[in-house]
């Protein structure tokens, strides 16, 4: 049979009978907690590179709770010695499976800057204590849990396994590794959100099936002997040719906005004319990835391959994904299906304690300090943005949550936060207004294969209605004991601009003076290649931000967020950007280089020198790709073009491009002609405009400022 699309609800399901234990104030993370629980032993191990807080922004702790909602008794490992075992045995063998994760982040994007410098600090360590969990942990977790014990079921997830699931370009090594399944030795891998596959696995193990017969399930990957009989393969180079891509779908070129009746019938692929149903023949059809040999030792078919699987992202036409390793066949199969909003609820609803386990005493958790008083109203992200991997961890489609649901936890927090001063830090999620967004047909939603509903333009079939969350706002703000609620979270102002309402009520009542937002960057050379808007649609928010604080009788700034060194950026690109920022008095106070995450779209161009939004071709031509350290620190030199420390390096850079005319003492110039003594000494205020710890000019007029 096909993989349904109507998978049943996540809380059908008949409870195991350990769940007459009752709920745990903290799932236990020692012997001495299993025994004030009256338990002999745990039927789930959850394992994690994160410390244990008991909050649902944290995934060890949300599918704990899930899988103890189901009934099981669920003990967590956090953190453990790596070096042995024996942290591993400290709760004894489990009677289901070990559940391993890296934690909310890659551990790899955790440990090293994109500079591949080891980060003094760890945000989800008590204390901030760096050095707490290895280098891909998730495989070094796994394998000390067989060695621990030998015959548990290890099943692996979180966002490292997930972004890991097929052989892809590692940055820190510089070589293309195999899937996480394969390093890790791990019986199965759950990837985006896991709470549909972890509740079936557990389920179906503890009713006695054995983890090597739990095929086929939505969002896992997973070895095979032998293809299915029922399925058909396709090689992936018949439709997603190395130099043409079959019409009549292209998921990444700009085209016009979907049409259902070009993309159900998108990719069709003929097995024979008996066959009329599209849908089955699709969903009962496997596409064969170039071998992780093939694509380790060619960038063109890593690219290829990429180009592919980013296709196959949309849980409602995603076709399962083989790629062979050595004599062995990993199956991917296609994205789980998303959470309906009752679901959503019962989820964020519960009886997390909201707090670091106990054993932490006072130790402060930083990534705890942040979110403890923010509230996730959504998940998923639209926007297809090519360096970032939102989408192929939680998908495009967006899930959220009611509103009744999210009142209920901002209550929760006001009444039961030791630490709540009535500020709410944030209402959002991977995106601050994409809430109850979604395409509005359900049908073309279904049939789709693009890649972002917003690039190059709004799609005309996507519902950009923002009154759900201006509702939502105004019902938050009002509630009994709440102060002031902000919005944190990323902002697409290009959706924001389709509601001038929305913006209205945004800067009117819920920014702190700043809001931060993210351009990327000010040239279409290189936004284009980001799959983001160009700085048009900046200026109109701008406009509308200036605006309605003016009208509110507050003084607030944009605090704009770029990329340096991204794929397709050039030296030029980056002086203009340079310019872009002195002209309108933004001086930035941290930068962020491009870092190639696994699996990303801008990964894929990274690695392989080519844009992999259009045709791949071996002799297409190549695009700039910013990859040497040196270059790479010129680049971040532009965006932080006021540091003296960059000075030296940028006059060089700006006499090499034929710019020395930048060099020099007047206003209109980048940088001056003379250097401090000292390069860590600013520059005294006849020499150079001061600016704030914001990023403002001081010294230049505020109408400068709100252009």
């Amino acid at each position: 049979m096909p993989l349904s699309h109507t998978p049943p609800n996540l809380f059908s399901y008949r409870k195991y009978w350990a769940h007459r234990f009752g709920i745990a104030p903290q799932l236990p993370m020692s012997r001495a907690e299993m025994d004030e629980l009256g338990w002999d032993s745990c039927d789930i191990i959850i394992v994690s590179g994160d410390a244990y807080v008991d909050h649902p922004s944290f995934g060890m702790a949300l599918i704990g709770r899930m899988l103890e909602a189901q009934g099981f008794r669920v003990g967590m490992i956090a953190q453990p010695d790596w070096t042995s075992a024996k942290d591993f045995q400290q709760l004894g063998k489990p009677n289901l499976f070990f559940g391993v994760t890296g934690g909310n982040m890659d551990s790899m994007v955790n440990r090293y800057t994109s500079d591949k410098k080891i980060r003094s600090n760890d945000a989800y360590t008590p204390n901030g204590e760096a050095g707490k969990r290895p280098d891909r942990t998730v495989s070094v977790y796994a394998h000390r849990c067989r060695e621990a014990f030998k015959d548990v079921p290890i099943i692996i997830g979180g966002i490292e396994a997930s972004l890991r699931r097929i052989a892809h370009y590692d940055y820190w090594s510089d070589t293309v590794k195999k899937s996480v399944l394969m390093d890790s030795k791990a019986d199965l891998l759950v990837f985006g959100n896991a709470e549909r596959a972890i509740v079936e696995i557990a389920h179906r193990l503890a009713k006695g099936e054995k983890v090597q017969d739990l095929k086929f399930i939505r969002g896992t990957a997973h070895f095979i002997k032998e293809i299915p009989a029922d399925f058909a393969v396709k090689d992936s180079t018949d439709f997603d040719k190395l130099g043409a891509i079959a019409p009549p779908v292209n998921p990444y070129q700009e085209e016009p906005p979907c049409d259902k009746s070009e993309t159900e019938n998108a990719g069709e692929i003929t097995i024979t004319p008996l066959i009329q149903n599209i849908k089955v023949l699709r969903e009962k059809t496997a596409i064969r990835l170039p071998a992780y040999e093939t694509v380790k030792n060619d960038p063109i078919f890593y690219a290829h391959a990429s180009r592919v699987m980013h296709s196959e992202t949309n849980p409602y036409n995603a076709r399962p994904l083989i790629q062979k390793h050595g004599d062995r066949e990993v199956w991917i199969n296609p994205p789980p299906i998303p959470l309906t909003m009752p679901e959503m609820d019962a989820v964020f609803d519960l009886p997390y304690s909201r707090l670091p386990h106990k054993s932490y005493g006072n130790a402060n958790i930083p990534a705890f300090e942040m979110i403890q008083h923010s509230v996730n109203i959504m998940r998923g992200c639209f926007g297809g943005c090519s360096f970032c991997s939102i989408t192929e961890h939680e998908g495009r489609i967006i899930q959220s949550r009611s509103e009744d649901s999210i009142i209920k936890e901002i209550e929760t927090i006001r009444d039961t936060s030791p630490a709540f001063t009535g500020h709410i830090s944030d209402l959002g999620g991977p995106t601050a207004n994409m809430y109850r967004l979604a395409c509005k047909d359900k049908s073309i939603e279904s049939a789709c294969r693009k890649l972002s509903c917003v690039y190059p333009g709004i799609c005309p079939n996507l519902n950009t209605d923002h009154s759900s969350l201006i509702k939502l706002y105004r019902r938050a703000r009002g509630l009994k004991g709440i102060k002031k609620i902000f919005i944190a979270s990323g902002l697409r102002y290009d959706l924001a601009v389709e509601s001038p309402e929305y913006v209205k009520e945004l800067v009117t009542h819920h920014v702190g003076g700043y809001l931060k937002i993210a351009p990327e960057h000010t040239e279409k050379n290189v936004l284009s290649r980001m799959m983001k808007p160009g700085m048009g649609t900046y200026d109109r928010f701008k406009e509308m931000f200036d605006r309605f604080s003016k009208e509110a009788g507050k003084e607030q700034y944009l605090i704009p967020y770029f990329i340096a060194a991204h794929p397709a950026t050039t030296d030029e690109d980056m002086l203009q950007l340079a310019l872009w920022l002195k002209r309108n008095g933004f001086r930035a106070d941290q930068v962020q280089a491009f870092l190639p995450s696994p699996m990303s779209i801008a990964t894929a161009m990274y690695h392989s020198g080519k844009d992999t939004l259009k045709k791949v071709t071996r002799d297409a031509p190549n695009i700039h790709i910013p990859k040497n350290m040196k270059q790479r620190r010129l680049h971040k030199a532009f965006l932080r073009y006021h540091d003296p420390a960059n000075w030296v390096l940028l006059r060089q850079a700006l006499k090499d491009m034929g710019r020395a005319d930048l060099i020099g003492n007047g206003k209109h110039h980048l940088i001056p002609n003379f250097q401090p003594a000292n390069n860590e000494t600013a520059p005294t205020k006849a020499q150079i405009f001061r600016t704030k710890f914001t990023g403002f000019d001081k010294n230049k007029p505020k109408s400068r400022n709100r252009k």
